[in-house]
């Protein structure tokens, strides 16, 4: 299997590329616009043919690259069935699976950091967007954000997975790449809670300044990043 996990400094998002090797087709989740030359050239040197792009929700920190890679590569992309982005090609429901060069994903809905937030299974790596960080979650204070929502994402679906599931994140301010369900549930401080009542004080108290330009990122990003 052909892995390659890329960091975007700005926004400190994490971007993955994924084939299985054997027919050369691969897939990109959460590309961010700037570094779209960057996944190109990869790509080239790889010797893959990009066929789906993912994004796991309307990001508020970066403007999605998945329009500009769906023009030079023709790419499908997907976001799930809750997104209300409009040029989304293909709406994946909880529980659907998305095929990509002989390896299955399976899309599971968990809202909470956004009301359309994803998460995506493949074997035993987790891609968690920005639902589940490394000693971290998701925050929840805007863009539909609920945190109850996010708890019952977090503890009845994603910390019900195998602990030695790999959770790779969408973001990590701290240098981190990889952490384990297990891990999680043992050391991450958000996951320390008792009721979802403590999970709902804990997230409403973080008192965290907006992201900058979250109003055009978003706008741009419904339209999958096109001006």
């Amino acid at each position: 299997m052909i892995f390659k996990q890329l960091f975007d400094t700005k926004s400190s998002t994490y971007t993955y590329l994924i084939s299985s090797g054997k027919s050369r087709e691969a897939l990109i989740i959460d590309p961010v616009i700037e570094n779209v030359n960057e996944y190109i050239s990869l790509l080239e040197e790889l010797d893959l043919k990009l066929v789906k792009v993912i994004d796991t929700h309307i990001h508020a920190d970066h403007v999605t690259g998945a329009s500009e890679l769906k023009n030079i590569t023709k790419c499908s992309t997907i976001m799930g069935a809750h997104t209300p982005a409009e040029l989304v090609e293909i709406k994946v429901k909880d529980d659907e699976y998305i095929d990509v060069d002989n390896l299955k994903i399976r899309a599971l809905y968990t809202p909470g950091h956004t009301s359309d937030s994803y998460s995506f299974l493949m074997n035993n790596h987790l891609f968690t967007g920005d639902t589940l960080l490394i000693n971290g979650t998701g925050r929840t204070d805007f863009q539909n954000g609920c945190s109850k929502s996010a708890y019952n994402s977090l503890f009845n679906k994603i910390l019900k997975l195998p602990e030695e599931t790999f959770v790779y994140p969408g973001h990590d301010y701290n240098g981190k790449k990889v952490s384990t369900i297990g891990t999680e549930k043992k050391f991450n401080p958000r996951l320390q809670v008792s009721s979802i009542d403590e999970y709902v004080d804990i997230m409403s108290n973080l008192n965290l300044s907006k992201p900058k330009m979250i109003e055009s990122n978003v706008s741009r990003n419904i339209k999958l990043g096109s001006n």
